[in-house]
Parts: structure tokens; sequence; C-alpha cells
């Protein structure tokens, strides 16, 4: 069972009263047609209509810095992938059971950017659908049925996949083969943020030991249950977790160990991938590993539905060998279009590199403000996927949950978009569009100070 908490940035139904009439509209269409299940991001909801670059603009034309979504990692309606969906539609939209040149061309393009052993790729509409794929083909190759996942992972919302995805609620029942483990501690997080490079490296190896100490012991008792390991499946940021990047290396003991038990090891890259941690195109690739199965999704198609599964050929072979798969959507040519308009985009504007540039210089600026506040116990992440902890006392590290949702909160008032994760809703989860460069970093972190000083005066 999860421990994760309501969201606490969330909007509260019980409160429509309070906002204006024509939103009060909108959200009594919302919840007679779309049903309870669905939330509202933030107190006083937002009604956005327009998206361009960085920024989202609501229905009254105010702007928004978009400091957290990751799904048009290229911007917001980014004008080549526009063109390219319109232009592709235009022409013929079918699937893979036809012939056609363009999933083989950026089949050829996306496969160029992993290590030599990824070299097949199967398509899929969601991230969701990818993860649920990598399952089978772990089954199939493996024999087994038992999976690994950190403590509070998210790898999507099929029957499968969400029976390993803890931190969709207190609710959520666990498959029965599913073994949850502690997701990697910052070895820094204790520390004040501005050292806190210092004691990652300090403490570094004992992150991997950790975390590979959890990994065998769910191994032993899958021995003991009689269940044969499939694999471990982790994302590579470890976002719903509370984001954890370093130190570089850490994953490679906790791999080995699902290696000698006969498991594999599946790479989530749906958040970390495209070159969002900077440093290098996949999450992975921090930690000088080569999984044997790869899935992505998200920005892979810059808000257009496009996923896929990357895998070793030996891998695939018994799945490829036994089972049919076919997805009616997924593979497309506008998919194909809109995949590598992105991928294009990405290599051409330089979007990794400003990625690392300017997470750099983010977390830097983080830290400085964590001299002054000190609410700030450890600042995180790779490239632009960062995490902010914010505790009520850094020696002890007790979350400051409350104060996170109210900081949230307080930044949408100011127009600048953010959201929380981690077991206590306390880690701030800043994931901007790539483009994100100084000039709107600079802006975060004077609103962000300035939010800080008004909530804590």
């Amino acid at each position: 069972m999860s421990s994760y908490p309501i969201m606490i940035n969330a909007f509260d139904p019980s409160r429509a009263s309070e906002l204006p009439e024509n939103e009060q509209a909108l959200l009594a269409r919302r919840q007679r047609v779309l049903g309870p299940a669905y939330r509202l991001f933030y107190e006083h909801p937002v009604h956005f209509v327009r998206g361009e670059g960085v920024w989202l603009y609501d229905a009254e034309g105010a702007a928004y810095l978009d400091a957290y979504n990751n799904v048009p990692s290229v911007g917001h309606c980014h004008p080549r992938v526009v063109e390219a969906i319109a232009r592709q539609a235009g022409q013929l939209n079918t699937h893979t059971r036809y012939l056609h040149s363009g999933i083989l061309d950026y089949s050829e393009m996306l496969l160029a950017t992993f290590p030599g052993e990824l070299s097949q790729v199967m398509y899929t509409c969601t991230g969701s659908e990818a993860n649920d794929l990598a399952v089978r083909v772990a089954r199939q190759f493996t024999g087994g049925t038992g999976f690994i996942v950190t403590r509070l992972a998210y790898h999507g919302v099929t029957d499968t996949i969400a029976a390993m995805s803890p931190s969709l609620g207190t609710r959520l029942v666990l498959g029965p083969h599913v073994r949850v483990v502690p997701a990697p501690r910052s070895a820094g997080a204790a520390a004040n943020p501005v050292v806190h490079a210092a004691a990652a490296a300090d403490g570094g190896p004992q992150v991997g030991r950790d975390f590979a100490a959890g990994v065998e012991a769910a191994l032993g008792q899958m021995r003991r249950e009689g269940i044969k390991p499939a694999g471990l499946i982790v994302d590579t940021i470890f976002s719903s977790d509370g984001v954890f990047a370093d130190p570089p290396g850490f994953l490679q003991d906790a791999v080995a160990a699902v290696r000698r038990a006969g498991g594999v090891f599946i790479a989530d890259e749906v958040q970390p991938g495209f070159g969002r941690t900077g440093d290098s195109m996949w999450g992975f690739q921090r930690h000088s590993l080569v999984p044997d199965i790869v899935t992505l999704g998200k920005p892979m198609g810059n808000g257009y539905p496009v996923a896929a599964m990357v895998a070793k050929p030996d891998v695939l072979a018994p799945f490829g060998s036994h089972c049919r798969y076919f997805n009616t959507f997924g593979g497309s040519q506008v998919a194909m279009a809109a995949a590598r308009a992105v991928l294009e985009i990405i290599r051409e504007e330089r979007l990794r590199e400003r990625a690392q540039e300017t997470g750099h210089y983010l977390r830097r600026g983080l830290a400085a403000l964590g001299e002054n506040f000190e609410v700030i116990g450890d600042v995180r992440g790779a490239g632009l996927f960062i995490g902010v902890e914010l505790v009520d006392d850094r020696a002890t590290l007790s979350p400051a949950t409350r104060f996170a949702g109210e900081l949230v909160n307080e930044l949408r008032r100011r127009r600048v978009l953010i959201s929380a994760a981690g077991p206590a809703a306390n880690v701030l989860k800043i994931r901007p569009p790539l483009p994100f460069g100084r000039a709107e970093a600079d802006l975060f972190l004077e609103t962000l100070e300035a939010s800080l000083a008004h909530l804590q005066a």
C-alpha cells in the first residue's frame, strides 16, 4: 500500500463558490461529464487557452511561466512540430501493417542515439502502453513474473502497470508478484544545499550500496516465496520518489544483482529521456549502464501521443516468436512525423546542451536561496529536472508538506507553474520545457524568492 498523500496543491471542489462565475460554470460542466476521478491543480484552477514556448496563457491573456510541463519538451506548440503533423495528416495516416519509409527513417534516427546493443524498437501511443509491453517482453524472455519497483514509483495506468505504480494512491493494490524497495536517498540531503555536491561525493558510493541492498532483499523474498524474478523497472530520475539523480553510477550494483537472479533491467525514460538530464540523451547513460529494455513516452511527440519500447534483439526475440503485436495508432505516419520533428529540434536547437547549462545555473541559484531560507533542505537533480526538498528542520529532514503546498499555490498566484512530489509531497518538482533559458531561470528564482519571503513574513 502506498503512503502517498492527497495532492497538496489540488483544487478542493467544495470551494467552487469562491471562483468567478465563468469558472464555476466550466467546473460544473466538467464534473457533470467527466466524473469524479479527475483532479485539478491548484487551490484556484487555471483556465488556459493558448501556449507558446515556455509560456501558457489564460482566458484573459495573462502569461504564466511554465516550469513544470515536460510533455511539450521542445516548447508549447512548436511551429515545426505543428507543421509536420499537419503536413503528414494531409497525406497519409494509417498503421504499421503497410510498408512506409517514415517509421524506418525515424527508427534509424532514434536508435542512433542509443548504445549499439539497443537496436530494435516497437511503438505504442503512451508511456503506460510502452511499460506494459516491456513487462510482457521481460516475462517472455526470463520466464519470470516478479518485478521490483521503488516505493513511490509511477510507471503508468494500465491494469498491469498501475499495479506497479504505488504513487497512484493509498488504496492501490500492488500486483501479487510486485515487490517494493526504498528509493535511493540523496547523500547530501541533510546538508546545507550550498555544500550538497561535496556531501554527495563523500557519501555517493553508499547510495548505490543502500539501493542495491533493498533490491537484494526483495530478490531474497521472491526466492523464499517461489517467485522467479522478471526484472527491475525504475524511472531513472526517480521523479515521483522525489527526484534522485546522483551520484552517477549508483544504479550499477542493483542492476547487477537483478541480472544475476535472472531478471532484466527496464529503464523507464518517459520522464528523464530526450535530453532532459542535460549531460546525456537518456537518464540511464548517467549510470554507465546499457539496459535490457528502455521505454519512452511523454516528450517524444511534444504532445502528440507517441511512445516506444527499445530493446536488445535477444531480449525481444522470444516475445516476437510467440506473440503477435499490433497497435492501431502506435507508429502511424503522423506519429512518426511528430516524433521526427522533435528529435531534429532537440539536435538543431541544442536543447540538451541548453538543459545542462540552464539546469546548472538554476540549481546554483536555488542553492543560493538556501543560504537565506532554512526551509530549503536539499537541491538536487540533473539538467532541467530539479527537486527542491522543503523541510521544517534540516537536521531531521522533517518534511514541510503544508508549506510546500502553500508555496506551489503562491507561485501559481504569481503566474509561475510547478508541482510537488515525494512521499510527503514536500519536494518541489521543477521540469520546464527544454527551451527554458537563463532569462526564465532568473524570473523563476526572483518569483520563488519573493514567494518564500511572503510566506515566511
